[in-house]
């Protein structure tokens, strides 16, 4: 007496499995990426912090702001007594440079990032993230 014993999924039990997975994702993947987005915007604010206190540290001993954020690790200014950042100017969480402008029309300087898309404007997180 043999017993003929087939271990495995039948096809449909396999269909089944990946429909539930396939399900369980497209509820699960979207609050997961809301949550991506907004802990970027969190880090440019976090960011945008830092250097500003960074430029701060600088107007204390020159007298006033940079012309340029790269003045912060390296110038030729006297009273100079940086670099007033440990690393290199940063890259905002999507890869894009910090809009630094010195001086500014409405306020002492303007720090901004342009999000996503990296161009003024836009929703979400495209929006642009600003620190005055």
């Amino acid at each position: 007496m043999k017993k003929n014993i087939n271990k495995g999924f039948t096809l449909i039990e396999l269909l089944i499995v990946m429909v539930i997975l396939g399900l369980l994702a497209s509820l699960v993947a979207p609050s997961m990426f809301s949550k991506v987005a907004s802990s970027k915007i969190k880090t440019a604010e976090t960011q945008m912090q830092m250097l500003a206190t960074s430029l701060d540290a600088y107007r204390l001993d020159i007298g006033m702001y940079p012309s340029s954020l790269e003045e912060l690790r390296r110038s030729d200014k006297p009273r100079w007594d940086g670099p007033y950042l440990p690393k290199d100017v940063p890259m905002d969480p999507w890869g894009n440079p910090y809009i630094y402008k010195y001086p500014s029309s409405e306020n002492e300087y303007d720090l901004m990032s342009y999000g996503l898309d990296g161009s003024v404007g836009g929703e979400g997180e495209a929006a642009d993230v600003s620190y005055f």
